[in-house]
């Protein structure tokens, strides 16, 4: 399965929508993804992701079906040191860098930062739950830490660097007719996923990480031993659709300044 999350254009919150470099990031990426053979398309209800994405949709004659629980994942909280009131992943780092809870993959929601906002561990727990359900409709089934697929035959390769390994034909490892999905959301809702399906903290990514907008999270499962899968990030945060068209990275969720190269 290609798991393909798409960060939408540069903002305009007070309307939620895009603005106007926003719709020209948007159809740069609709030039992009309009090449691929997209099994289906989800989106965010936010008016900035379905502005995004609507104008691949509108280039590919598709519709993507609304996914709710893809929204933003904006439940503000008080940054302990500064005092700011704001999103969860707007932390300076003296802030959470030295809690141990706030390092491990479970225990970030039960920090003292974290557990100001109770919303946060109940919506990160309901979003987990799910893509578990999404995933499910695909053939993946959530087992402990890793994803199992019960309908397909069992295969079991264990040398990873024959060159047959990599070859499309005779090998059950590749599949000609696997899924392509795409979701536009949000670089928040995108981390707490990333967060469930990898088992990392997810205050490391999203504080590590900018996923700049109309950035490619792009996601392959990895089914190489028995009916086991595991998601494997491919790319993350790329923008080369911006770059070879001569549009400037937007530094939107950064608190610095985007390498523009």
């Amino acid at each position: 399965m290609k798991l393909i999350f798409v960060r939408h254009g540069d903002p305009d919150y007070e309307h939620d929508s895009l603005t106007e470099k926003g719709f020209r990031e948007a159809e740069i990426l609709a030039e992009r993804i309009s090449k691929w053979n997209v099994t289906d398309f989800y989106t965010s209800p936010l008016g900035r992701a379905k502005a995004t994405a609507s104008c691949t949709l509108k280039k590919m004659n598709r519709t993507a079906e609304i996914l709710e629980w893809t929204q933003e994942f904006n439940y503000p909280i008080d940054d302990p040191v500064t005092g700011r009131h704001g999103v969860p992943w707007d932390l300076v780092p003296s802030s959470w860098t030295n809690d141990v809870l706030m390092l491990s993959r479970d225990g970030w929601v039960q920090s003292d930062i974290m557990c100001e906002n109770p919303d946060i561990a109940a919506k990160y727990s309901e979003v987990c739950r799910k893509l578990d359900e999404f995933l499910k409709k695909y053939g993946y089934e959530r087992e402990e830490n890793f994803y199992r697929i019960p309908d397909k035959k069992e295969v079991c390769i264990t040398a990873t660097t024959s060159p047959d390994i990599f070859m499309h034909i005779n090998n059950p490892v590749y599949r000609e007719d696997e899924p392509v999905v795409v979701i536009f959301c949000h670089l928040g809702a995108i981390c707490i996923m990333l967060s469930h399906l990898l088992n990392i903290p997810f205050p490391l990514l999203v504080h590590g990480f900018f996923l700049p907008t109309t950035s490619l999270t792009i996601l392959s499962t990895e089914e190489r031993w028995s009916n086991e899968a595991y998601f494997r990030v491919q790319a993350m945060g790329d923008v080369h659709h911006l770059l070879e068209a001569g549009e400037p990275i937007s530094d939107a969720g950064f608190f610095a300044s985007s390498f523009q190269g």
